[in-house]
């Protein structure tokens, strides 16, 4: 969907606001839109928090959306698969380029898990995509750790001209 002063509420609730009760229902929209990525998925990776976020979250969003999918699809969900090693800056309110800044570096592949990324196909999921750099870093990750395709699903775009700070 796109993000915008529509959707605004439902996705902030899923991030910040302990309104998992949507998730069914937004992963299914999110896997009939992914139809096409989903048949060739290998498996299906949450782009992680820190743990210093998870902890004061308590979920992941973007992993409550994984596994949802995942049961709805049958496809493997890989929930721990990336790590975020750095605690970084929320994201809200920065450029394209200090979005960039901010997140390079900032994830890597769990010790010991490449082989598990080596030759696969890979579904990236996020909650919102604004510039895509939070993705990008992401993708970067998973290609250096062999991945033979990274493609990405996200629940919400922000559109040109829609609202940004998220």
């Amino acid at each position: 969907m796109a993000y915008d002063d529509h959707s605004r509420g439902l996705v902030l609730g899923l991030k910040h606001g302990d309104r998992l009760e949507g998730a069914p229902t937004l992963a299914r929209w999110m896997a009939r839109a992914g139809r096409e990525l989903l048949t060739d998925t290998d498996m299906i990776v949450p782009v992680p928090l820190h743990r210093w976020r998870l902890l004061s979250r308590r979920y992941n969003q973007s992993a409550v959306l994984t596994n949802r999918i995942a049961q709805l699809t049958g496809c493997p969900s890989m929930p721990d698969l990336l790590v975020r090693k750095r605690a970084t800056p929320t994201q809200g309110g920065l450029s394209r380029s200090q979005r960039q800044k901010n997140v390079r570096g900032a994830f890597a592949v769990r010790s010991g898990r490449h082989s598990q990324v080596k030759g696969r196909n890979v579904l990236l999921v996020d909650d919102v995509m604004t510039t895509g750099a939070t993705v990008d870093a992401c993708t970067r990750v998973l290609e250096r750790a062999g991945a033979q395709r990274v493609d990405v699903l996200t629940l919400a775009r922000v559109v040109r001209g829609a609202i940004t700070n998220i």
